[in-house]
């Protein structure tokens, strides 16, 4: 089935997703799973680059969304526990795999690295022990380190570092909530925080310890420019406060600062700590 007719099936579904059922028959179950299985193998996305912009497939989210609706829940027992949970979701990605099946897909999984059915690892990758949730898309060469998250829908480009407790926040709802995006050659600190369908653009490097959503104020140093939704390329990110101009006795507030903007050239060459001294 080509992706048009997948498109078509799912939109036409999801606008009266209220009747769908695990009781539901017709194109629809089967649209839904080969759907999951093309999101599985990376030949489809949530959100893809085009034209140096991204656009979101909504109709993808759409596709997650109703396969919620028609998957009944199921029981899954373990040596240690039990889980209760979707059935298309119970047994995740790698479920059965041999070490052949490791090889081909090409990329390092520690154990306790649950990664859902319908994301995507590209080679090379490393999984320590995260949580990698439907519908995200990882690239080539990318490290998601210790109790890292990779939230539902999220996209992380090519050889990036979410470093140990960070997270990459995921959207299903609302339907017309974006993911949030990390570019090619990011980093992100350690117990950082990025959601709300927020942009780090290719090359930046985020300090340990920051929280950017849609409402936090990035402010550029160098020039005083408050903007908000997306971190340009190359920049040098750590925490800092806004001073109430009004009322100097009033609490500071949070913000993200950027520090300086560096080349690609640059920042190919320079380590992580030099770039976020002074």
């Amino acid at each position: 089935m080509d992706t048009e007719k997948l498109k078509n099936i799912i939109e036409t579904n999801f606008s009266k997703i209220d009747k769908v059922t695990p009781q539901t028959k017709g194109e629809l179950p089967d649209a839904i799973k080969e759907t999951i299985n093309l999101l599985d193998h990376g030949k489809i996305r949530v959100a893809e680059k085009k034209n140096d912009e991204w656009v979101v497939n909504q109709w993808v989210k759409q596709a997650i969304l109703l396969s919620f609706k028609i998957n009944e829940m199921e029981n899954l027992s373990g040596p240690y526990s039990s889980w209760y949970d979707k059935a298309h979701l119970l047994k995740g990605k790698t479920a059965g795999w041999t070490k052949e099946d490791h090889a081909k897909a090409g990329f390092r999984m520690v154990p306790n690295s649950p990664v859902r059915k319908g994301s995507f690892v590209g080679k090379n990758a490393v999984l320590m022990p995260c949580y990698v949730n439907i519908g995200a898309y990882i690239d080539e060469g990318t490290m998601i380190d210790t109790f890292a998250r990779a939230g539902s829908c999220c996209q992380i480009g090519k050889n990036c570092h979410i470093s140990a407790g960070s997270g990459v926040g995921g959207v299903l709802e609302p339907i017309q909530a974006n993911p949030t995006i990390i570019e090619d050659n990011v980093f992100l600190g350690a117990m950082s925080e990025v959601v709300e369908g927020v942009i780090v653009g290719e090359g930046s490097v985020l300090s340990m310890g920051m929280y950017i959503g849609q409402s936090t104020k990035i402010v550029n140093r160098s020039t005083g420019e408050v903007t908000y939704g997306k971190i340009p390329p190359y920049s040098v990110v750590v925490p800092g406060t806004l001073p109430d101009k009004n009322n100097a006795a009033a609490p500071s507030l949070y913000c993200a600062v950027i520090i300086k903007q560096v080349d690609e050239k640059t920042r190919s060459k320079t380590s992580i700590n030099d770039l976020l001294r002074e």
